[in-house]
Protein backbone atom coordinates (compact mmCIF):
# COMPACT_ATOMS: atom_id res chain seq x y z
CA UNK A 1 0.00 0.00 0.00
CA UNK A 2 3.06 2.27 -0.20
CA UNK A 3 1.82 3.80 -3.46
CA UNK A 4 -1.48 4.87 -1.91
CA UNK A 5 -0.06 6.20 1.35
CA UNK A 6 2.68 8.14 -0.48
CA UNK A 7 0.08 9.90 -2.62
CA UNK A 8 -1.99 10.77 0.46
CA UNK A 9 1.05 12.12 2.31
CA UNK A 10 2.04 14.30 -0.66
CA UNK A 11 -1.42 15.89 -0.68
CA UNK A 12 -1.37 16.56 3.06
CA UNK A 13 2.19 17.92 2.86
CA UNK A 14 0.86 20.66 0.59
CA UNK A 15 -1.69 21.63 3.26
CA UNK A 16 0.94 21.41 5.99
CA UNK A 17 3.22 23.91 4.23
CA UNK A 18 0.45 26.49 4.47
CA UNK A 19 -0.29 25.71 8.10
CA UNK A 20 -3.60 24.08 7.22
CA UNK A 21 -2.79 20.62 8.59
CA UNK A 22 -0.55 18.61 10.88
CA UNK A 23 0.65 15.22 9.73
CA UNK A 24 1.90 12.14 11.57
CA UNK A 25 2.86 9.07 9.57
CA UNK A 26 3.71 5.62 10.86
CA UNK A 27 4.77 2.58 8.86
CA UNK A 28 4.50 -0.79 10.60
CA UNK A 29 7.52 -2.96 9.79
CA UNK A 30 7.70 -6.48 11.25
CA UNK A 31 11.49 -6.45 10.73
CA UNK A 32 12.05 -3.67 13.27
CA UNK A 33 11.00 -4.17 16.89
CA UNK A 34 10.40 -0.44 17.48
CA UNK A 35 8.15 -0.17 14.43
CA UNK A 36 5.59 -2.87 15.06
CA UNK A 37 3.68 -2.04 18.24
CA UNK A 38 1.53 0.59 19.94
CA UNK A 39 4.38 2.08 21.99
CA UNK A 40 6.46 2.74 18.88
CA UNK A 41 3.44 4.20 17.12
CA UNK A 42 2.53 6.58 19.94
CA UNK A 43 6.11 7.71 20.56
CA UNK A 44 6.66 8.45 16.88
CA UNK A 45 3.36 10.30 16.43
CA UNK A 46 3.98 12.50 19.47
CA UNK A 47 7.48 13.47 18.33
CA UNK A 48 6.26 14.26 14.81
CA UNK A 49 3.38 16.43 16.02
CA UNK A 50 5.40 18.38 18.58
CA UNK A 51 7.58 19.75 15.76
CA UNK A 52 4.52 21.16 13.99
CA UNK A 53 2.96 23.26 16.75
CA UNK A 54 4.35 25.29 19.64
CA UNK A 55 1.34 24.27 21.74
CA UNK A 56 1.98 20.59 21.01
CA UNK A 57 5.65 21.08 21.86
CA UNK A 58 4.73 22.61 25.23
CA UNK A 59 2.44 19.67 26.06
CA UNK A 60 5.14 17.15 25.19
CA UNK A 61 7.77 19.10 27.16
CA UNK A 62 5.57 18.92 30.24
CA UNK A 63 5.06 15.20 29.64
CA UNK A 64 8.84 14.77 29.35
CA UNK A 65 9.42 16.53 32.67
CA UNK A 66 6.72 14.46 34.37
CA UNK A 67 8.67 11.36 33.40
CA UNK A 68 11.95 12.46 34.96
CA UNK A 69 13.31 14.02 31.76
CA UNK A 70 13.02 10.79 29.85
CA UNK A 71 14.68 8.55 32.44
CA UNK A 72 11.33 6.99 33.38
CA UNK A 73 9.67 5.05 30.55
CA UNK A 74 6.04 6.13 30.10
CA UNK A 75 3.38 3.48 29.78
CA UNK A 76 1.31 3.04 26.63
CA UNK A 77 -1.68 4.49 28.48
CA UNK A 78 0.33 7.58 29.47
CA UNK A 79 1.46 8.07 25.88
CA UNK A 80 -2.12 7.70 24.64
CA UNK A 81 -3.33 10.26 27.18
CA UNK A 82 -0.64 12.69 26.05
CA UNK A 83 -1.76 12.27 22.44
CA UNK A 84 -5.37 12.94 23.45
CA UNK A 85 -4.26 16.10 25.26
CA UNK A 86 -2.69 17.29 22.01
CA UNK A 87 -5.81 16.49 20.02
CA UNK A 88 -8.03 18.31 22.54
CA UNK A 89 -6.00 21.52 22.38
CA UNK A 90 -8.18 24.23 20.79
CA UNK A 91 -7.36 26.31 17.74
CA UNK A 92 -5.07 23.80 16.03
CA UNK A 93 -5.04 22.70 12.40
CA UNK A 94 -6.60 19.33 11.54
CA UNK A 95 -4.36 16.39 12.42
CA UNK A 96 -3.94 13.68 9.79
CA UNK A 97 -2.78 10.35 11.20
CA UNK A 98 -1.60 7.88 8.53
CA UNK A 99 -1.09 4.28 9.66
CA UNK A 100 0.51 2.33 6.84
CA UNK A 101 0.66 -1.48 6.54
CA UNK A 102 -1.21 -2.24 9.76
CA UNK A 103 -1.24 -5.92 8.76
CA UNK A 104 2.54 -5.91 9.35
CA UNK A 105 1.86 -5.39 13.05
CA UNK A 106 2.19 -8.87 14.65
CA UNK A 107 -0.98 -10.75 15.46
CA UNK A 108 0.82 -13.08 17.87
CA UNK A 109 -0.70 -15.67 20.17
CA UNK A 110 0.02 -13.49 23.24
CA UNK A 111 -3.11 -11.71 24.40
CA UNK A 112 -3.64 -8.98 23.62
CA UNK A 113 -1.40 -9.08 20.57
CA UNK A 114 0.52 -5.97 19.40
CA UNK A 115 -1.99 -5.61 16.53
CA UNK A 116 -4.96 -5.85 18.87
CA UNK A 117 -3.48 -3.09 21.06
CA UNK A 118 -3.10 -0.83 18.02
CA UNK A 119 -6.65 -1.58 16.90
CA UNK A 120 -7.93 -0.75 20.38
CA UNK A 121 -6.07 2.58 20.17
CA UNK A 122 -7.63 3.40 16.81
CA UNK A 123 -11.04 2.44 18.18
CA UNK A 124 -10.51 4.64 21.23
CA UNK A 125 -9.41 7.64 19.14
CA UNK A 126 -12.43 7.32 16.85
CA UNK A 127 -14.83 6.89 19.78
CA UNK A 128 -13.35 10.03 21.41
CA UNK A 129 -14.69 12.02 18.43
CA UNK A 130 -11.90 14.56 18.16
CA UNK A 131 -13.24 17.08 15.67
CA UNK A 132 -9.80 17.83 14.20
CA UNK A 133 -8.56 14.24 13.81
CA UNK A 134 -8.49 12.40 10.47
CA UNK A 135 -7.26 8.80 10.42
CA UNK A 136 -6.21 6.82 7.37
CA UNK A 137 -5.29 3.13 7.74
CA UNK A 138 -3.81 1.03 4.94
CA UNK A 139 -3.68 -2.74 5.30
CA UNK A 140 -4.32 -6.04 3.66
CA UNK A 141 -7.86 -7.20 4.26
CA UNK A 142 -7.28 -9.23 7.44
CA UNK A 143 -10.44 -10.44 9.29
CA UNK A 144 -9.42 -9.05 12.70
CA UNK A 145 -8.62 -5.63 11.22
CA UNK A 146 -11.87 -5.47 9.25
CA UNK A 147 -13.76 -6.63 12.34
CA UNK A 148 -12.62 -3.56 14.28
CA UNK A 149 -12.52 -0.90 11.55
CA UNK A 150 -15.74 -1.68 9.67
CA UNK A 151 -18.08 -0.77 12.58
CA UNK A 152 -16.22 2.53 13.07
CA UNK A 153 -17.74 4.06 9.93
CA UNK A 154 -14.40 4.02 8.18
CA UNK A 155 -14.69 4.71 4.48
CA UNK A 156 -13.18 1.57 2.99
CA UNK A 157 -11.57 1.42 -0.43
CA UNK A 158 -10.05 -1.74 -1.89
CA UNK A 159 -7.19 -1.18 -4.33
CA UNK A 160 -6.51 -4.82 -5.12
CA UNK A 161 -8.53 -4.80 -8.32
CA UNK A 162 -8.10 -1.13 -9.26
CA UNK A 163 -6.59 -0.88 -12.75
CA UNK A 164 -4.57 2.22 -11.85
CA UNK A 165 -2.98 0.50 -8.85
CA UNK A 166 -2.11 -2.58 -10.91
CA UNK A 167 -0.68 -0.39 -13.66
CA UNK A 168 1.51 1.50 -11.14
CA UNK A 169 2.91 -1.77 -9.81
CA UNK A 170 3.60 -3.12 -13.29
CA UNK A 171 5.23 0.17 -14.31
CA UNK A 172 7.52 0.08 -11.27
CA UNK A 173 8.54 -3.56 -11.85
CA UNK A 174 9.14 -2.89 -15.55
CA UNK A 175 11.37 0.09 -14.75
CA UNK A 176 13.45 -1.99 -12.33
CA UNK A 177 13.83 -4.81 -14.84
CA UNK A 178 14.86 -2.43 -17.61
CA UNK A 179 17.43 -0.51 -15.55
CA UNK A 180 19.01 -3.27 -13.47
CA UNK A 181 22.49 -3.97 -14.84
CA UNK A 182 21.93 -7.74 -14.82
CA UNK A 183 18.26 -8.06 -15.74
CA UNK A 184 18.40 -5.71 -18.71
CA UNK A 185 20.68 -8.25 -20.45
CA UNK A 186 18.01 -10.95 -20.22
CA UNK A 187 15.94 -12.08 -23.19
CA UNK A 188 12.78 -10.06 -23.79
CA UNK A 189 10.52 -13.03 -23.03
CA UNK A 190 12.30 -13.66 -19.69
CA UNK A 191 11.89 -10.00 -18.69
CA UNK A 192 8.20 -10.13 -19.53
CA UNK A 193 7.75 -13.33 -17.53
CA UNK A 194 9.26 -11.69 -14.45
CA UNK A 195 7.06 -8.61 -14.89
CA UNK A 196 3.89 -10.69 -15.32
CA UNK A 197 4.58 -12.99 -12.37
CA UNK A 198 5.59 -10.25 -9.92
CA UNK A 199 2.67 -8.03 -10.91
CA UNK A 200 0.24 -10.90 -10.33
CA UNK A 201 1.81 -11.94 -7.00
CA UNK A 202 1.78 -8.35 -5.76
CA UNK A 203 -2.02 -8.73 -5.52
CA UNK A 204 -2.58 -5.01 -5.77
CA UNK A 205 -0.17 -4.25 -2.93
Amino acid sequence: MVFASSAIIEDIDALQRYGLASLAFYYFDFREDQKKDRNGLLSSVLVQLCHQSDSYSDILSTFYLEHARGSRQPSDDALATCLKNLLKFPGQAPVYLILDALDECPNASVMPSPREKVLRLVEDLVDSQFSNLRICVTSRSEPDIKGVLDPLSFRSLSLHDESGQIWDIEYYIRSVVSTDSIMRKWKAEDKQLVIDVLTKKANGM
